[in-house]
């Protein structure tokens, strides 16, 4: 596979303009050193931002872009420092492949807050290389932000988590929110959404899927065993439902009104954040002074944070529900993601797709 210190070519798949068509690509990967991890990649997960980032809604995409973050590999080869993995090691790369590693985040094992963070993808590591992500044959990634996956644990599976488990796992844990018998909602039932049902059923709340229509209700209650469905347009059903909520995890990436949903929460409840949404969101402020509500946000989240969530769906035996694509076919299921025609995550298998056609 050559020596850690030459640059490698590779095979990914890009966008090269705000169209987010994907096609072939090929690129060096950055010079590696000491510390780095040569992976080649199995599979890659599909996140709703990769598809804000490959069309440039948020004002800030560079091409040709490699997209993916939720990606798991085996370890090739690794460097002289490397203590945390070996050769033949299955791991995760999430969102992130940098930090400074000396600011209060940093030193705080909260990387993800960051203000020197450097992202998997659509970003320039500390050499001046583009960082690009996971739709490839293979990444060089700093052994920090390398996870093992635990051994009972299928590639495809533990994929998603990497993205959407740890971004519903890092605020129920850092907000105190693990405890058992707490109620909880779930905001939208996509990606995020579905992981979010199953880790907090886990951790022993009652859970109340809250959609905008009824079609999801079969899914949520006996798929994914939702205690409660509530559609957000039945305003009797939101009436009886009122501050009843200790939490709300909200999952939408577009713009909506957040009163219907404050009103669902009790005393000190907490709206938790979690769409990347690039438009204002609006709300009266007595709906939260009347009852010491608390709107916030959550992101990702850090590499502990991802350790201790994957041993914890191991113990429970959770797993995403996934649909594993073809490279060949992302294309048609960027298009399906962007209508929300997907149960619950699309999975690259990119060991066994031809990058190269």
């Amino acid at each position: 596979m050559g020596s850690l210190e030459t640059e490698r070519s590779v095979v990914g798949w890009a966008a090269k303009d705000p169209s987010g068509v994907l096609s072939p690509y090929t690129y060096t990967l950055r010079n590696t050193g000491a510390e780095d991890v040569y992976i080649k990649v199995i599979c890659c997960g599909i996140c709703h931002t990769d598809l804000h980032q490959i069309k440039n809604e948020l004002g800030m995409s560079n091409y040709p872009m490699v997209p993916g973050h939720e990606v798991v590999g085996e370890v090739v080869e690794v460097g002289s420092d490397v203590t945390n993995f070996k050769v033949g090691d299955v791991v995760g790369v999430g969102v992130l492949v940098g930090c400074c590693r000396n600011c209060r985040p940093c030193e705080s094992d909260i990387e993800q807050y960051c203000n020197k963070k450097i992202w998997s993808y659509n970003d320039v590591y500390t050499d001046g290389k583009p960082t690009q992500g996971g739709f490839a044959e293979a990444m060089v990634v700093d052994q920090k932000f390398l996870v093992k996956i635990p051994d009972g644990m299928s590639p495809e599976q533990a994929a998603p988590l990497l993205c959407a488990g740890v971004t519903v796992y890092s605020p129920l844990s850092h907000f105190g929110l693990k405890k058992s018998g707490l109620r909880g909602g779930i905001l939208g039932l996509g990606g995020v959404g579905h992981m979010g049902v199953k880790i907090a059923k886990a951790m022993g709340h009652h859970v109340t899927v809250i959609s905008s229509s009824d079609k999801k209700r079969v899914e949520a209650v006996e798929h994914l065993g939702a205690d409660e469905y509530l559609v957000s347009s039945d305003a009797t059903r939101m009436q009886e439902a009122a501050d009843s909520l200790d939490y709300i995890i909200d999952t939408v990436p577009v713009g909506h009104p957040l009163e219907p949903y404050l009103s669902l929460l009790k005393l000190d409840g907490k709206l938790i954040l979690m769409g990347v949404i690039n438009t204002p969101l609006q709300f009266v402020t007595p709906m939260l002074m009347l009852g010491r509500k608390i709107i916030t946000g959550s992101f990702i989240g850090s590499m502990k944070e991802t350790k201790e969530m994957l041993e914890f769906c191991e113990e429970k035996g959770l797993a995403s529900m996934i649909e594993v694509i073809k490279m060949d076919y992302i294309n048609t299921a960027f298009e399906r993601l962007e209508k929300n025609d997907v149960r619950y995550r699309f999975v690259v298998d990119v060991a066994g797709s031809k990058l190269d056609q």
